[in-house]
């Protein structure tokens, strides 16, 4: 079956640009001008990808984001961001919000096909396969993203978030901070290793009893994280 794709862009010749070069490529594309139908019509029929332009004149696309993520339905569509905006903290904002990539104009349509199978067969290397994961003392929600700690709600960003839940989806499996920026930030991002260990960071200051000493999140070294389920007392 081939893969759906929604396009929320209000530039018409951008917009049918893309749409060509995608039903070319044996995508199904539907094209909306304005943020609030193209929203409404995700949530009417949930596709493989969503691609938002940034400055819409409705709802921009960086709200759009934040409401499908909210979506227990939608929250794991992948979503890459097309725009004008190339500075480094919209980029930032796009992926701390759950974005999966972002494109900046101009841009080549190939280029942007292949970005769109290469963030569809991340989703499908490392699907969710639980919808909740519960260690002691730990409890996520991979649909609502909502983490308990020892009970206590945490607030983690998106992009924390997707770190957490890849980790915690696969208990003792290494990763090297290569495979993180692949996986969480997206094979063509333009952070570096050392953005991950910030994360880790921030994570283990948010989850451990004793940052400094996590029992969670663990480094090997010269290698990468893992993620060890067990109690945080233990």
């Amino acid at each position: 079956m081939n893969p759906s794709v929604v396009l929320i862009e209000d530039e018409t010749d951008i917009a049918e640009l893309i749409a060509y070069n995608f039903r070319k490529a044996g995508f199904i594309i539907q094209i909306f001008l304005r943020g609030s139908e193209g929203l409404e019509y995700v949530r009417r029929n949930p596709p493989d990808l969503v691609i938002l332009d940034v400055m819409l004149p409705d709802l921009d696309g960086f709200e759009i984001c934040r409401r499908l993520r909210a979506d227990e339905r939608l929250a794991r569509t992948p979503v890459i961001f097309l725009t004008a905006r190339g500075e480094e903290v919209d980029r930032v904002v796009g992926l701390e919000i759950g974005g999966d990539d972002y494109v900046v104009k101009p841009f080549s349509p190939r280029e942007l096909v292949a970005r769109a199978r290469a963030v569809m067969r991340r989703r499908a290397d490392f699907p969710e396969k639980k919808a909740v994961i519960e260690v002691p003392g730990l409890r996520l929600n991979g649909v609502t993203q909502e983490v308990l700690v020892r009970g206590r709600a945490v607030e983690l960003s998106a992009l924390e978030f997707k770190l957490l839940h890849l980790l915690a989806s696969h208990p003792r499996r290494v990763f090297s901070r290569e495979q993180l920026l692949d996986q969480v930030w997206g094979s063509d991002c333009f952070v570096t290793p050392r953005t991950v260990d910030v994360h880790i960071r921030r994570l283990r200051e948010k989850i451990e009893v004793q940052p400094d000493s996590p029992q969670y999140i663990q480094t090997v070294r010269g290698v990468g994280y893992r993620f060890t389920p067990q109690s945080a007392h233990s």
